[in-house]
């Protein structure tokens, strides 16, 4: 193959690869946000054959009417602690609600427990450190003092684990702030920090 073709080739290659990294986050969020319609509109059948989209809004409709009366009303914030306490003592059941409750609570509740970024040292020699998010600032409710127990996210999942370390092994991030943090995280260290420069091919 002559050079031109070689150079036209790898162009094309380029822009092919181009082009799956512009569509792959684009596809498939507006996959996920599809998925997650059909199946809230599918709820009730009957209704969404004919009106298609109506169980969704209605659904979530009813779901920030909850959110306002849970929160903003005496009567309605005695109802969702009454039926939390119900859920929360019954055998079986209180293990699963207890579980989904803490997590939701952790990332869009009131008191958001992943809102305070921290370097942590997992190694002294050499110096390792992960970035992470303290969710115990004090462990001594477990008779285990000067101690602080931090949650470490997996990168490119929505796992993570939890360690118990000395305070001393800590420090607050500096210059980014919670959701920069888990971007950062998740993403491997991709996201953040300097943007790199362009390269000629990059600026024609």
């Amino acid at each position: 193959m002559s050079e031109p073709n070689k150079n036209i080739g790898k162009y094309l290659l380029k822009a092919f690869l181009q082009g799956l990294v512009i569509l792959g986050p684009i596809s498939v969020t507006v996959a996920v946000i599809w998925y997650v319609f059909t199946s809230i509109d599918n709820l009730i059948p009957s209704l969404s054959q004919e009106m298609p989209g109506l169980v969704f809004v209605l659904i979530i409709v009813v779901t920030i009417l909850i959110g306002i009366l849970g929160t903003r009303f005496f009567v309605g914030r005695f109802l969702v602690d009454l039926f939390s306490h119900i859920m929360e003592n019954t055998p079986g059941i209180k293990f699963i609600y207890t579980a989904i409750k803490e997590v939701m609570v952790s990332f869009v509740g009131d008191k958001k427990k992943f809102n305070n970024p921290v370097w942590v040292k997992t190694q002294s020699d050499p110096e390792i450190w992960r970035i992470g998010f303290l969710t115990q600032p004090d462990m001594n409710f477990v008779a285990l003092e000067d101690k602080v127990s931090v949650y470490l996210p997996h990168s490119y999942a929505i796992s993570g684990w939890v360690i118990i370390t000395d305070a001393g092994n800590i420090k607050t991030v500096q210059g980014m702030n919670a959701a920069e943090a888990m971007k950062f995280a998740v993403s491997g260290g991709v996201t953040g920090g300097l943007s790199e420069p362009k390269s000629k091919e990059e600026t024609i």
